[in-house]
C-alpha cells in the first residue's frame, strides 16, 4: 500500500485512539520535550474507566492531566526515569515514582522483555517523501520502546524539528498504528539558567582543563552552561561534541567557530546526542541539521562508546560530595531530585578515554532554611542520600575553590584533597569530622 494513503487511513481523534488502553495496562509517554499533552488529556479524560494503568516517561516536562485528576492514585500510577522540575514536585506529593537506571541500559530493558508495553504514545514530525515519520528532539529510548509496544499512537506536530541521525531517529508509517492530529503547538522552551559569580568562578577553572581538539559533554543546569559560554569566548579551536544532552551552549559554541569535531575518532564531523532541551535557537538549529546526529541512548551513553573519542571532557553537576568521594547528584537525603541519567556513563567513560577528564563540578556551600552556610562536601553523606557517582569511579571533583584528583587516592589522601577545596571557613570542622572517620593522618596538608 501506498504509505500517504496508509498515513489517512489510520488517522483517527486523540479520544477515539486512547480507548485501546485497558485498565492494568502499561502506557509509555514519549521523552523530554517529545511527550503529548495531547494524548494524555485523551486519556486523562477516560479515569472512572479505568483502573491500575502504569504510565511510563522519561523527564516529562508538563504535570500530566492523568496524574492531576487522579490524586488517590487508584486509576493512573505515574513513573519517571528522570525527573523534570514536573516530575519532582509531583513526587514530593507522592504522585509519581522514579525509576532506577544506569542510562544507556535503557532500550535493553525493553530489548530483553523486562518492560511488557501495552501502547506508546508519542509526538512525531509528518511523514517525509519515503513515508518516514522522525522522533524529533528525543531518541534515546523511543525507538526500543515502539519496538516493545502491542500498539503505538503518534501525535503528528509540525512544530517538531527533524532531527536527523545517527540512527533510528525515524518511524516508518506502517510501525505506527494510529496517528492522531496535534495542535502544532511548540516545543515547550527551557527558560535561561541564572550563572551566579560561583558558577563563572567553577566554569574558569573548568575552562582550563579543556584543551584544543577535545570532545565535550555537558550536563544540565547553570553551571555547564557557563563554561558553554566561556568557550564560546575562548580561543579554543577543533573541539568535538559527544554528549547525552543538546543545549543551547553548544549552539553557542558552534556558531562562534569552536565546535567542528575534525578531531574526533568517532563520527567525525558530527555533533552526537540523544535528546536536546532547550530554546527555539537550539530547536531551530536541529532542524534538518546534517552536522547533528541522533542516536539511541545505549550508543550515546555507553561507556566502551564514549572512551573511543580521545580528551573526553565531561562535565556534570551535584548535590553533594562526601569525604570518601562519593557522589549524590540526584537526591537531597530522602528528597528526589533528578536521576542518575548519564552521569555515571559519562566519568566512567571519561576515564577510559586517552586524556579524558570526568568532572563533578559543584559550589562549595549552600544555604539552609535558617539561612545558615552549609558545606556541600560533607563528612558523609546525607542520611538517605542516594549514591550516583560511587567513590571507586569517582575522578575528578571541582569547586570555586579548586580541582580535586581523587583516582589512586588512599581515604586519606581523597579527605585531604576534598577538603582543600571546600569553603575555607569550614574546613577545620571537616578535618576533625574526617579524624573521627578515621580518614586522617598527621601527615595531611590543608593549602
Amino acid at each position: 500500500m501506498d504509505y500517504k494513503s496508509e498515513y489517512e487511513r489510520k488517522f483517527v481523534s486523540a479520544d477515539e485512539a486512547v480507548k485501546v488502553v485497558k485498565s492494568g495496562d502499561l502506557v509509555h509517554y514519549g521523552e523530554f520535550m517529545m511527550a503529548s499533552h495531547v494524548l494524555d488529556a485523551a486519556l486523562a479524560k477516560r479515569k472512572d474507566e479505568l483502573e491500575g494503568v502504569i504510565i511510563r516517561t522519561v523527564t516529562c516536562p508538563f504535570p500530566p492531566q492523568t496524574v492531576i485528576n487522579d490524586p488517590e492514585r487508584k486509576h493512573f500510577i505515574y513513573n519517571d526515569w528522570h525527573f523534570s522540575g514536573a516530575s519532582r514536585k509531583l513526587h514530593d506529593k507522592n504522585l509519581c515514582n522514579y525509576i532506577p537506571l544506569n542510562y544507556h541500559e535503557g532500550p535493553s530493558f525493553y530489548d530483553r522483555g523486562y518492560v511488557p508495553v501495552d501502547v506508546a504514545l508519542i509526538k512525531v514530525t509528518p511523514p517525509d517523501q519515503h513515508g518516514y515519520v522522525n522522533l524529533g528532539t528525543s531518541n534515546s529510548i523511543t525507538h526500543a520502546v515502539c519496538d516493545a509496544a502491542k500498539i503505538v499512537i503518534a501525535e503528528v506536530n509540525e512544530s517538531v524539528p527533524r532531527c536527523l541521525g545517527g540512527s533510528r531517529e525515524t518511524l516508518h508509517v506502517s510501525e505506527i498504528d494510529y496517528f492522531v492530529q496535534g495542535d502544532n503547538r511548540p516545543l515547550i522552551q527551557l527558560p535561561a539558567a541564572s550563572i551566579s559569580d560561583v558558577d563563572k568562578t567553577i566554569a574558569s577553572i573548568i575552562l582550563g582543563q579543556i584543551e584544543d581538539g577535545a570532545c565535550l559533554q555537558l550536563g544540565i543546569g547553570a553551571m555547564p552552561n557557563a563554561v558553554g559560554a566561556m568557550i564560546a569566548q575562548s580561543d579554543l579551536k577543533d573541539l568535538g561534541v559527544h554528549t547525552e544532552m543538546l543545549v543551547d551552549s553548544f549552539v553557542d559554541m558552534y556558531e562562534a567557530g569552536r565546535i567542528n569535531g575534525l578531531r574526533k575518532q568517532l563520527d567525525k564531523g558530527k555533533m552526537v546526542y540523544t535528546f536536546a532541551m532547550g530554546s527555539n535557537k537550539l530547536y531551530n538549529f536541529l532542524n534538518n541539521n546534517p552536522n547533528c546526529a541522533s542516536y539511541p541512548v545505549d550508543y550515546t551513553n555507553d561507556p566502551d562508546i564514549i572512551c573511543q573519542n580521545d580528551n573526553m571532557i565531561c562535565i556534570n553537576n551535584a548535590i553533594e560530595v562526601d569525604l570518601f568521594g562519593q557522589v549524590a547528584s540526584e537526591s537531597s537525603g530522602i528528597r528526589h531530585i533528578s536521576g542518575t541519567g548519564g552521569q555515571l556513563d559519562y566519568i566512567y567513560g571519561s576515564y577510559k578515554s586517552k586524556g579524558g577528564k570526568g568532572l563533578i563540578c559543584l559550589t562549595s556551600t549552600f544555604t539552609d532554611k535558617e539561612g545558615k552556610m552549609q558545606s556541600r562536601i560533607k563528612p558523609t553523606l546525607t542520611q538517605g542520600a542516594i549514591v550516583t557517582v560511587p567513590r571507586s569511579i569517582n575522578y575528578y571533583v571541582v569547586t570555586e575553590y579548586g580541582i580535586a584528583m581523587l583516582k589512586a587516592k588512599s581515604t586519606w589522601e581523597r579527605a585531604e584533597a576534598l577538603i582543600n577545596i571546600a569553603h575555607p571557613d569550614l574546613r577545620e570542622e571537616l578535618i576533625k569530622e574526617a579524624e573521627a572517620n578515621k580518614i586522617w593522618v598527621r601527615s595531611n596538608k590543608i593549602s
